[in-house]
């Protein structure tokens, strides 16, 4: 199998992944390179995203700051979630 197909299929799992998320009511994570090691984006079934940070001591997260309508879209699209 080449890279590319490779690559198809792990998005099309991811999706998969997330769509079933999503639809149990459960928020998807989705880790960057872009923000600090500690924080990620979470989107929620409402299509809100957040840039979340864990709060190990409490094994749950810190909300950081909510993204706009268009931030939100730009993540999905930047990685390929739409």
């Amino acid at each position: 199998m080449t890279a590319k197909l490779y690559e198809a299929a792990a998005t099309k799992a991811i999706k998969a992944f997330r769509k079933k998320k999503l639809s149990q009511g459960f928020p998807f994570m989705i880790n960057s390179d872009v923000l600090i090691s500690s924080q990620c984006y979470l989107e929620y079934p409402d299509g809100s995203i957040k840039i979340v940070e864990a709060n190990t001591k409490k094994h749950d997260f810190h909300v950081v700051y909510e993204l706009s309508e268009r931030d939100a879209d730009d993540i999905r699209r930047k990685y390929k979630l739409v």
